[in-house]
């Protein structure tokens, strides 16, 4: 089936389910472009506990639809590809979680929202790179604190809050793979460029950055400010956004290992197409089901941070 009809299709069955596209800035550009909203994990967490659509199509990957649903949950969730996962999610095994966490009793246990839903019920609050000092602030200087799952991203927000945070040994695979020697020579190139990076990646990288940020502050970075060219790590999809939004400037990706020529951009996050997209509204399926028991404890964990941020 043609984009253009597909992209027709799409909108005519929104319309008959009533439902509404939620599209994180790392999907496709033809899925952001078609999308009711577009956003990093916190915005899209408060459109989902906000919004009145019968439906939830959730274009992301798969904890993001866990999320949606854990906040919103009498609303039917459904995403366009069930095996769009995540490597940050899946370095975080629940069973070896909850050992973790036992094994340092009188921790609040902080995890980064890209995390599964059991890993959400262990937990005592969530947060995204958006809110993630902000929540360990909240948390009274005396508690000793667990981060998960991300250690690149605990790291860094340790070092800002000037805590102590015991870290799972998490990462993602794409922020993890970019080259410090390749954006030394990248930057030679672009001697008046400034870098601009997600603080999932490395501390070599963050060390060198000119501004660190969540996606949605990354993006908000190159609208406000008045360089001309950005070297941007984080997903390539973000792109996207900042060259609609700043069609003036100049937009180049972070390199990454030559080992890894793919890792700019997220597998998983790639999974959904937009013919994908359409046979999820079509059908309804694949819903994203919880077992409420489950349900209710990842709610109190998401619900605390949504009461901060």
């Amino acid at each position: 089936m043609r984009e253009d009809i597909l992209v027709r299709e799409i909108i005519n069955l929104k319309k008959e389910k009533d439902a509404i596209i939620l599209s994180h800035y790392y999907q496709d550009p033809l899925i952001q472009d078609i999308a009711d909203f577009v956003g990093d994990s916190l915005s899209l967490s408060k459109k989902a506990a906000n919004t009145d659509a019968r439906v939830i199509l959730f274009a992301g990957v798969h904890f993001m639809a866990e999320t949606a649903k854990i906040i919103n949950p009498s609303k039917k969730v459904i995403i366009p590809d069930m095996e769009a996962g995540c490597s940050l999610s899946d370095s975080c095994p629940p069973d070896e979680f909850e050992t973790f966490v036992k094994s340092h009793p009188n921790h609040i246990v902080v995890s980064y929202v890209n995390c599964s839903a059991e890993i959400k019920a262990l937990s005592d609050i969530i947060c995204t790179s958006s809110n993630a000092l902000k929540v360990i602030e909240s948390i009274p200087k005396k508690r000793k604190i667990i981060f998960a799952p991300d250690k690149n991203l605990g790291r860094y927000i340790a070092r800002l809050s000037n805590r102590e945070l015991v870290l799972w040994d998490g990462f993602c695979i794409v922020h993890q793979e970019f080259s410090e020697e390749e954006l030394q020579k990248l930057k030679y190139r672009y001697p008046n460029s400034k870098v601009i990076a997600h603080p999932e990646c490395d501390s070599y990288l963050l060390d060198t950055a000119d501004f660190i940020g969540s996606t949605k502050a990354l993006l908000n970075y190159t609208v406000r400010d008045n360089s001309n060219t950005y070297i941007v790590a984080t997903e390539s999809s973000l792109l996207h956004q900042m060259r609609k939004l700043s069609p003036d400037k100049n937009f180049v990706m972070a390199p990454v290992i030559k080992s890894c020529s793919a890792c700019q951009q997220c597998p998983y996050m790639k999974k959904n197409t937009l013919l994908k997209l359409y046979k999820c509204l079509k059908y309804e399926s694949p819903e994203v089901i919880l077992e409420r028991k489950l349900l209710e404890r990842a709610y109190k964990s998401v619900h605390r941070m949504l009461n901060i941020c």
